[in-house]
């Protein structure tokens, strides 16, 4: 398959060792880039035990990103998990060039992250809230 954005060995080892980090409380974000210029993906942060509200405030208005996430999910009946979810974040106020990109290269990066929830937000940080991980997730 042919693939239009290159992932590096070094993003690779961050989602591996990022997959399998223990959390006891919190949830924790990977964010991903992709440089048009060189059209290849670069990790752009880590945050550890961030509210969603905050992850949401550090990501661009503008600008695509992939953010792997380790989600701290309070079930109905008292358990708790952490799945990994990736988040497609797509601002509609993105440049169309790197809004193509960045959709070309998803099914790549999901394959590559192994995760199976995907949560598309193209709204901006009004999109990206608790409630919304929790409906996407509990349905």
């Amino acid at each position: 398959m042919s693939q239009t954005v290159d992932i590096p060995q070094s993003i690779k080892d961050s989602l591996r060792k990022f997959r399998f980090a223990r959390r006891n409380e919190g949830s924790a974000a990977l964010v991903i880039k992709i440089n048009k210029a060189k059209l290849i993906m670069e990790e752009v942060e880590q945050f550890d035990n961030i509210s969603i509200e905050e992850l949401a405030e550090e990501l661009p208005e503008n600008s695509p990103r992939y953010v792997v996430l380790s989600y701290e999910l309070n079930h109905k009946d008292g358990r708790k998990s952490f799945p990994l979810v990736l988040i497609n974040w797509s601002p509609t106020t993105s440049e169309i060039g790197m809004l193509t990109l960045h959709a070309s290269a998803l099914i790549n990066f999901q394959a590559t992250a192994d995760v199976s929830k995907v949560i598309e937000i193209r709204e901006g940080p009004e999109g990206l809230t608790k409630d919304v991980i929790d409906a996407k997730l509990l349905h």
